[in-house]
């Protein structure tokens, strides 16, 4: 139990770090826009390898992955529009634009983001089976630059360094929580559940990254973004067939 909570806390801990850098460095557009994209390659790899294979080779059949899919795509859509309509769009953008959002809406946007990755680390424990570090590594890898230029974005918007520190840390220990809510939610649930529970996760991920990271890498990382974005992805599809 307490091991799905330190996984949990190791996965989500760049979100202090990048948090900080966003708010206390100057970095340029350009080079917030490529660590995204590396970080969009990572999760592909990831939510792919992961968790959809996971999913398929738990349950033994597509239906279950396939439904799970877009009931994770459904589920986030809805909560992201929900969001997004209350001033949440620009939450993870490095420009600035959260000034005309509000505040309670752009953090449950970010909350909204990072659940399922957090939950998957708590479901791969389910049974005594070992964490997958991969999956591990990739939350990891891709929290940093998604803190980074939400923070950068939030900084430029007027929020305190204090203010942001709350949040980073804040969403930290959640993230934690939610590995360890994963965890006991699904202990002693069957195949099919568990691997509902991986394919709703990788959808809902995948459609956050089309809607908050990819757009944000692309618009600032220019053509370079792709060669970030396939960087990402060969180091976390390496990480999984190690």
């Amino acid at each position: 139990m307490l091991g799905a909570f330190a996984w949990g806390l190791l996965a989500a801990s760049p979100l202090v770090v990048g948090g900080l850098l966003g708010a206390r460095v100057a970095i340029p557009a350009r080079a917030v826009g490529l660590i995204m994209a590396f970080g969009a390659g990572v999760l592909i790899a990831a939510l792919a390898y992961e968790l959809s294979l996971e999913a398929l080779e738990t349950a033994g059949h597509g239906s279950t992955v396939a439904a799970g899919l877009f009931v994770g795509c459904a589920a986030f859509f809805v909560g992201d529009l929900i969001l997004d309509r209350r001033g949440a769009h620009d939450r993870k953008r490095s420009h600035g634009g959260q000034r005309d959002g509000d505040p309670t809406a752009i953090v449950l946007g970010i909350v909204l983001d990072g659940i399922p990755e957090s939950l998957v680390i708590g479901i791969s424990l389910v049974g005594g089976a070992p964490v997958s570090l991969a999956v591990v590594a990739a939350v990891f890898l891709s929290n940093l630059p998604e803190a980074l230029a939400a923070s950068t974005g939030l900084a430029r918007a007027g929020w305190s360094s204090g203010r942001l520190t709350t949040l980073w840390v804040g969403l930290t220990l959640l993230s934690a929580t939610a590995a360890l809510a994963g965890h006991e939610l699904f202990a002693g649930a069957s195949p099919d559940l568990v691997a509902f529970a991986l394919a709703f996760a990788a959808g809902a991920i995948l459609t956050m990254l089309a809607d908050t990271m990819m757009p944000e890498a692309f618009e600032h990382g220019g053509r370079l973004a792709g060669v970030a974005t396939t960087l990402g992805f060969a180091l976390a599809f390496t990480l999984s067939v190690a």
